[in-house]
């Protein structure tokens, strides 16, 4: 083939509209078009007014996917009449960074326009390759843009945060959602509006609660929808078995390594605590049709029993190890449901710390002692030589005395003898044991014990 035929065949391809998909035709252009995120671009609020005194700054854009954050990147650039960079920090190295910084300085060099340099995942970029923006940020070389679906407090150089201002985007409300939708529907250049598609209002809902905050997932549902679409009497028709089929397989937002996650089993882990059932019902469900591990959840319940619950009600730990041997034997579906029955009894049961407060005093304590010695009277002995030496002498045999109590005794290093780690709650089974436990530190209060004589 000639280079004349090749070029043709080069030509013709350019000459044809590449192909994109709904969510970025529909990108918005200006503040007005921009949905959601009120509490940054109203007027009054931060990048609002950065905006529309035309004096853009660096800034780290923290929230969910779907939300807007390169969207806003470029309308900030386009707003304030600035020369646009991007980076993805998945797909860029160092070779990358130092290319695009030298587009920055001819940009700088050739005009009087400021650069953006948008960084996409910025969270990925180690720490070296977070440091190589800073002097080119510091000289003004460019504004800094970064957008991150992770919390900047634990993933980005105090270095870099230092020099940006963080914003938090929200997810988008259902509202948001349906009047996303509308505007695809009815946008006959960028959107659908040529198509004529027919949605009823609850199917529109429907996709919009599916869509969970997320601008794009919706847009991608919409449009996948739309092919799907039959024709009857002159409309191109969605049926509910065609929202169905689509939606199936997903899932709702659920980061199994970020800070969606942990704000999650957080909350569930609060509810447990809080004695809420309900609200320990619904973050389990939202953790499982996430696409959560159940076993890592029955894991966590686990702990809570122990923690939250402690002996104000011992069954807690049973019922939990339970559910987590159903959910074993079983799968889902059948185990989800022992998940809950878990969740909903911990949350119903009595709490106390207790437990929880003297584990980690003991364990403070000995970090803090080192290893003292045990008491003569309290070590083993199994030989001739161990019992020359006096060990167990002078040892009372519990069984043996009043109530199986030896009062007066003492358990401890001669060090600590007086520490006490547990106090019982008044909650549960614990009532009982506090009463118990004061009755017996009465006793060793008037027992007389030799060792403690001055």
């Amino acid at each position: 083939m000639s280079d004349t035929s090749t070029d043709s065949l080069f030509a013709d391809e350019e000459s044809q509209p590449l192909y994109q998909p709904l969510a970025a035709r529909l990108r918005p252009r200006t503040v007005a078009e921009f949905v959601g995120q009120a509490h940054l671009l109203s007027p009054g609020k931060s990048i609002f007014e950065a905006i529309d005194k035309q004096q853009p700054h660096s800034m780290i854009l923290w929230g969910p996917p779907g939300v807007g954050k390169t969207t806003l990147a470029r309308i900030i650039a386009a707003a304030c009449d600035c020369h646009f960079e991007a980076l993805s920090a998945v797909l860029s190295g160092v070779k990358d960074i130092r290319e695009t910084i030298e587009r920055a300085k001819y940009q700088q060099a050739r005009s009087s326009k400021k650069t953006i340099l948008f960084v996409d995942e910025v969270h990925r970029f180690n720490k070296s390759q977070q440091d190589a923006f800073l002097p080119h940020i510091e000289d003004g070389t460019v504004l800094f843009i970064g957008a991150t679906t992770e919390n900047p407090s634990f993933e980005l150089n105090n270095a870099l945060l230092s020099r940006a201002r963080v914003y938090l985007l929200k997810s988008l409300t259902e509202a948001d959602l349906l009047g996303v939708i509308e505007h695809a529907l009815t946008d006959s250049e960028r959107g659908l509006g040529a198509l004529g598609l027919t949605l009823s209002d609850e199917q529109k809902t429907h996709l919009a609660r599916a869509g969970d905050g997320d601008a794009r997932r919706t847009l991608n549902y919409l449009e996948v929808l739309s092919d799907m679409a039959e024709a009857v009497d002159g409309q191109r028709v969605i049926s509910d078995e065609h929202i169905d089929q689509v939606l199936a397989e997903s899932y709702r937002r659920f980061d199994k390594g970020g800070d969606h996650f942990y704000d999650q089993i957080s909350a569930l882990h609060k509810a447990v605590r809080g004695s809420s059932p309900d609200g320990a019902l619904y973050w389990l469900t939202r953790m499982l049709d996430g696409g959560c591990d159940p076993i890592y959840l029955a894991r966590r319940l686990t702990r809570m029993a122990s923690e939250d619950i402690g002996l104000a009600d011992p069954r807690a730990l049973q019922v939990c190890l339970d559910c987590w041997d159903t959910y074993t034997r079983l799968g889902s579906p059948e185990g989800d449901l022992a998940l809950a029955q878990a969740a909903v009894y911990m949350a119903s049961a009595p709490k106390s710390n207790a437990l929880y407060q003297a584990f980690g005093s003991a364990q403070q304590l000995v970090t803090d002692t080192g290893s003292l010695e045990v008491p003569i009277h309290l070590r083993n002995a199994p030989t001739s030589l161990s019992k020359e030496m006096g060990h167990g002498a002078e040892y009372r045999y519990a069984h043996d005395e009043d109530n199986a109590f030896a009062a007066g005794e003492n358990y401890l290093p001669e060090e600590i003898h007086q520490t006490e780690f547990y106090a019982p709650r008044e909650a549960g089974l614990e009532m009982r044991i506090k009463e118990k436990m004061a009755e017996f530190r009465r006793l060793d209060a008037q027992a007389t014990n030799k060792r403690y004589q001055p």
